[in-house]
């Protein structure tokens, strides 16, 4: 892939650029996208399409403070940067990384737990999203999680990442993230309905090419026989778009029409509050450790 190229293409020459994601790290699957990173003090991503493969441009900026940003810049392979100054931002993330994936990790556990309580007073009032809280909740101590080990939440890896950790209190709770996700009712046909709704998700909320990669990397689970991997990605795309909208959801009560699809949601009240009691005792667990630590 030669990106200088696509940077001189895209008319990105003026800018620090780098080269992250999965392809970055050396983990990446033959559906994954190119994440380049351009700063140039914009916000917001595109997808393109670039000698056959899938390209997400995504802008950023040099003073960023967002925490979950800055590690998505960690060990950013730099492509262009002629001032140095992107050379000097990717020095001061490496020496406080621990610290950002500590912080990080808190941040998603409280998260979690906010989305537990969500969980159960949605219940309580008849809230037709209350699952859709649920499955964030899930989603959320996932990230805590991979925080914790010093990974990043890389959605179409998460899976695969969860199998290869050691095993000790933290990861322990590993379990509660995938069998509250559901991953265990992941079929073919499922998957198939789970794709288009997620899609069409995608489309109406980020509106930028997204569905593109969503499609790409289904076909490639699909074809490798990886379904749980597949429901987890599909569900974790669904989690990052209904945060976007979270503080509007009383204007977007028709979109529990695509969410029942997309998140795959459990009607059962009593199922979902006791999943919920089950992710707020991992996550007060896991803060515990931390504490301790």
């Amino acid at each position: 892939m030669d990106i200088k190229k696509i940077i001189q293409e895209q008319g990105l020459s003026n800018f620090p650029v780098g080269l992250g994601g999965c392809r970055a790290h050396g983990y990446s699957y033959d559906s994954c996208d190119y994440d380049v990173v351009v700063f140039d003090e914009k916000n917001g991503y595109n997808t393109i399409d670039f000698e056959n493969e899938t390209v997400t441009i995504a802008h950023a900026s040099l003073f960023e403070k967002n925490t979950k940003k800055l590690l998505s810049y960690d060990k950013l392979q730099i492509i262009q940067d002629e001032s140095w100054e992107l050379r000097m931002f990717l020095s001061k993330i490496d020496e406080k990384r621990f610290s950002l994936y500590s912080d990080f990790a808190k941040n998603s556990l409280i998260e979690s737990l906010f989305c537990c309580q969500k969980t159960k007073d949605a219940i309580e009032n008849s809230d037709i999203f209350a699952p859709c809280w649920q499955k964030c909740a899930s989603f959320y101590l996932s990230d805590a999680i991979l925080a914790l080990n010093h990974q990043k939440s890389s959605p179409s890896h998460i899976l695969d990442l969860f199998r290869k950790f050691e095993k000790n209190s933290i990861n322990e709770h590993i379990s509660t993230a995938t069998q509250t996700v559901g991953i265990e009712r992941a079929t073919p046909t499922l998957l198939e309905r789970m794709l288009k709704s997620t899609i069409g998700f995608s489309d109406k909320i980020e509106q930028n090419n997204h569905s593109k990669i969503i499609q790409k990397m289904y076909d490639y689970f699909l074809k490798n026989s990886m379904l749980s991997d597949c429901y987890f990605y599909l569900g974790y795309t669904n989690k990052e778009n209904f945060i976007k909208i979270k503080d509007t959801l009383n204007r977007e009560q028709d979109l529990i029409h695509i969410l029942k699809i997309a998140f795959d949601i459990e009607s059962d009240s009593n199922l979902l509050s006791q999943q919920a009691t089950l992710i707020q005792k991992s996550c007060n667990d896991i803060l515990e450790i931390i504490a301790r630590d």
